[in-house]
């Protein structure tokens, strides 16, 4: 992950890098020259905070159909220089992505440009996953000199072909390859020797394993931490004392949630919280709160009182949702996912209080949006817009979204319109039934919707419903 540089939402750049609908309808009305810059600038600057989880490649695909792009920027970006040095999946998987959905729409010099990449680029398996679901027989096989090649016939490169091979996303091309007369013993003992490695692992675990009473597990979270701080032990251990820890243990995991070392004491936290003692939420707020608690126990704190499900912890989060800190937003995360519609007050403010301070891209957001959404909050509209339209998350979007459909009159004419166009898929959907079809624009954008075989079966479900014999407006 990491944080792109985001043009203005006002602006034609900031619109595409957002992946919002409105950024397609704009570039179409747009000279021709300078929405093709601004769609370049985002095929090949991916602008997604996490690429893992935004959707953006089928929304330039279409826009790259719909302004009868050109390849020859995303060519250069591919087979530039820095591809020799830079690997980074992130640098080059947005545009491979693109190339790909060009493909299953027919446009061969997308195919033929993958074909080029997955033989001499760095990223080469991505473009091989994207021509596993795109293209024909013949022209995978023909791919299999050039990938093979890239594993020299020594132990060593046996090692890692049986280990691309049993990573592999797609598995067809090694299909395929395994049958060919020439390439098959390798690809076939590569897959072989992954399925023997899997085994072994299987059968020989090398992970830790603490001693089963309340003090051993205590003891192994924190000795295990020491050693490897990312290996998050005190979940683990969390779980471990959910298995062995009785009444008369009480008092020692008291203890520990009070003042054991950091792990220890995350790990008592969580366990306490889970079985839901009486004494957790002041031990909770100790934790969050004094000055000198490490990150590790605050957040273990945090994690710990947002998975209580208790009567008790909801009666403490009305408490706390007044405050301005970390403890503060996770009372009103929890309101927003279990209060009432007494609540409704304490997570509006939450909500107008994020905005103002963190802005429309605060992690709390996402969570204080669907409260407002499932409380139908209607005086929070006008903050739930400007969500909507500032933030770089296309999730956060969406969300907003539906939020707004449930809180918002105008929804139906106004920003759901636009979603029809928009990048993230489930957006689409809640467009696709709210859409008001007075905009001739919307009837046209269903059609292509339920006509086109890349879009999602959800969104042509929700747009089918809209659209039959006893609709005549369409």
């Amino acid at each position: 992950m990491f944080d792109p540089d985001i043009a203005p939402s006002g602006t034609l750049l900031g619109l595409l890098q957002r992946g919002r609908g409105d950024g397609t309808l704009h570039a179409l009305a747009a000279p021709r020259a300078e929405a093709l810059a601004a769609l370049h600038h985002c095929v090949l600057r991916d602008p997604r905070r996490d690429w893992q989880v935004e959707n953006r490649s089928l929304y330039y695909a279409r826009l790259c159909l719909d302004l009868d792009a050109e390849l020859d920027e995303i060519e250069q970006h591919l087979f530039h220089p820095d591809d020799l040095v830079n690997d980074d999946e992130a640098r080059t998987g947005l545009a491979l992505s693109v190339l790909g959905h060009l493909a299953a729409y027919g446009r061969a010099d997308a195919l033929r440009l993958l074909r080029r990449y997955t033989a001499a680029g760095s990223n080469w398996e991505w473009a091989l996953d994207e021509l596993a679901l795109r293209d024909d027989d013949p022209g995978l096989r023909g791919l299999a000199p050039a990938v093979l090649a890239r594993f020299p016939e020594t132990s060593e490169g046996d090692a890692e072909l049986a280990a691309v091979v049993r990573g592999a996303y797609e598995p067809r091309p090694w299909r395929l390859w395994a049958g060919d007369p020439h390439h098959g013993p390798r690809v076939r003992a590569a897959a072989e020797q992954g399925a023997f490695d899997r085994w072994q692992r299987q059968m020989r675990p090398s992970g830790p394993r603490p001693g089963w009473s309340v003090h051993d597990i205590l003891l192994w979270a924190q000795r295990e931490h020491d050693l490897k701080p990312d290996a998050r032990r005190p979940d683990a251990a969390a779980r471990c004392l959910a298995a062995v820890a009785g009444p008369e243990d009480r008092p020692e995991l008291l203890a520990a949630a009070a003042s054991a070392p950091d792990a220890a004491r995350a790990a008592a936290l969580r366990h306490l919280a889970e079985i839901g003692d009486p004494e957790v939420l002041d031990l909770i707020e100790v934790a969050v709160t004094e000055p000198d608690a490490s990150e590790l126990v605050s957040q273990a704190a945090l994690s710990a009182f947002e998975r209580m499900r208790s009567i008790s912890a909801l009666d403490r989060a009305r408490v706390w949702a007044h405050r301005p800190d970390a403890l503060g937003d996770a009372a009103a995360a929890m309101l927003s996912c279990r209060g009432g519609q007494y609540d409704t007050p304490l997570v509006l403010a939450a909500l107008r209080r994020t905005v103002r301070a963190e802005g429309p891209d605060a992690q709390i957001l996402w969570t204080l949006v669907d409260g407002a959404g499932r409380l139908t909050i209607s005086c929070a509209a006008p903050v739930l817009r400007h969500v909507y339209r500032e933030t770089a998350s296309s999730h956060l979007r969406g969300r907003a979204a539906r939020a707004l459909a449930a809180t918002d009159p105008s929804f139906a004419a106004g920003f759901a319109v636009e979603c029809l166009w928009d990048c993230e898929e489930s957006t689409r959907e809640l467009a696709a039934r709210h859409a008001a079809t007075a905009d001739t624009r919307v009837v046209e954008q269903l059609r292509r919707l339920a006509a086109d075989p890349a879009e999602e079966a959800e969104v042509q479900t929700a747009v089918r419903s809209r659209i039959g014999p006893e609709t005549p407006e369409f």
